[in-house]
């Protein structure tokens, strides 16, 4: 067991940021934690950018510095060299998404492929990511997923975000830069699963460049992980595996009421807890054809997986194993863990500012939405505000 891991250690984790910095840290936590402001702030905020209001810059100055590494990949350098001099790496993600236009899909994907291109041979950017719904109309992805027939014009829309995902993850094998595709809303993940799953069958013969998103909270995907696995394993080519609880766990339990079918969410959250550290012990059971991401915010699984790494003997090093969050989240994690010798990245979203409010949104409902989030944040500001005597 490593002694010397602690996640307490305020000094590592906010060592990167000014004494502005952490004061801005502080203030924006603060007003994220206040449930109404995150309930009425995105439809507030919606309408001020259709209808012309100057609140752009304030947007800029405050969330969108916080949790963005700019509007593009080269204002991202600043991050990138940050969480490099802690240790952290970066994963560059253009967070565009829920658009309806073909140029824009195709916009989409030559912007990642840039990505894939800026990764290529800089150790301090070890992935890149995408999601699904930055190449493909929702609606579309939608009715594949029930499996009904598509008319001549939808299938040909549908062969145009196959091969979108097939040239960006084609190019990701050429360069050998390791892409991750994310999880979405259970109602559109059956047929990105299944397109994940082919990139995997195409460019992980060798190794993981393809990485799927197993989203724990639903309690059908540690299944899926094992299923997956076992197809891997019989077929020849490596499993990729970015494992996260979930991001969208109140709009799922909402729609599964309204509709009235069983919630694929898990009862509770010690189910979603177990079924996360089993896919965690399951991945390093099967390290030999595995390769996996432990995107968690949760210091008891991050904890577990660095005991079972030293139980296992496995070096802390060891390159099918990263520990990842989100930036602007959980520095205690990231650097510390960092520290002691694991691999670590950090999600670096990028993009126009309108572009990336959704995913700004989820980042503030998902932190009022987890308990103990907001709380634990700003207990650790506040104990390095002391530790540098700031108050």
């Amino acid at each position: 067991m490593n002694q010397n891991l602690s996640f307490d250690d305020t000094e590592i984790a906010f060592r990167g940021k000014t004494n502005a910095d952490l004061n801005r840290a502080y203030w924006l936590f603060r007003m994220i934690n206040v449930n109404f402001l995150t309930k009425i702030g995105p439809p507030i905020t919606i309408f001020a950018l259709k209808i012309g209001l100057p609140i752009q810059s304030l947007i800029q100055s405050t969330i969108f510095r916080h949790f963005c590494g700019g509007e593009s990949i080269q204002d991202c350098e600043k991050t990138v060299n940050q969480l490099d001099a802690g240790g952290v790496g970066s994963i560059l993600d253009y967070s565009v998404e829920g658009e309806e236009d073909e140029e824009i899909f195709d916009a989409t994907c030559e912007e990642i492929m840039k990505t894939i291109k800026r990764a290529d041979g800089d150790e301090r950017i070890p992935f890149t990511v995408f999601k699904s719904t930055g190449l493909a109309r929702f609606a579309l992805l939608e009715k594949t997923d029930t499996k009904q027939a598509l008319d001549t014009g939808k299938n040909a829309e549908f062969e145009r975000i196959k091969s979108r995902i097939d040239r960006i993850c084609g190019y990701a094998y050429d360069l050998n830069v390791r892409v991750m595709i994310d999880a979405e809303e259970s109602w559109i993940q059956d047929t990105i699963d299944s397109l994940a799953l082919e990139m995997m069958r195409r460019y992980n013969q060798e190794n993981a460049i393809v990485f799927n998103t197993y989203q724990l909270y639903r309690n059908d995907k540690l299944d899926s992980l094992k299923a997956d696995h076992k197809i891997a394993k019989k077929e020849g080519f490596f499993l990729g595996a970015k494992l996260v609880r979930g991001a969208y766990m109140e709009k799922e339990r909402k729609r599964a009421e309204e509709l009235n079918y069983p919630s694929p969410i898990n009862k509770d959250k010690e189910s979603t807890d177990r079924d996360y550290n089993d896919a965690l012990k399951f991945c390093l059971d099967n390290i030999a054809n595995i390769s996996f991401i432990a995107g968690t915010h949760n210091e008891n699984s991050c904890r577990l997986l660095a005991e079972l790494l030293d139980k296992d003997g496995i070096p802390h090093n060891h390159g099918h194993v990263f520990f990842s969050q989100l930036l602007g989240m959980s520095d205690n994690l990231s650097f510390n863990l960092a520290a002691s010798g694991y691999n670590v990245a950090k999600y670096v979203p990028y993009g126009p500012v309108k572009a990336v409010m959704p995913y700004l949104f989820r980042r503030a409902e998902e932190n009022t939405s987890v308990a103990g989030q907001m709380s634990r944040e700003l207990r650790l500001i506040n104990a390095e505000k002391k530790r540098r005597k700031l108050d």
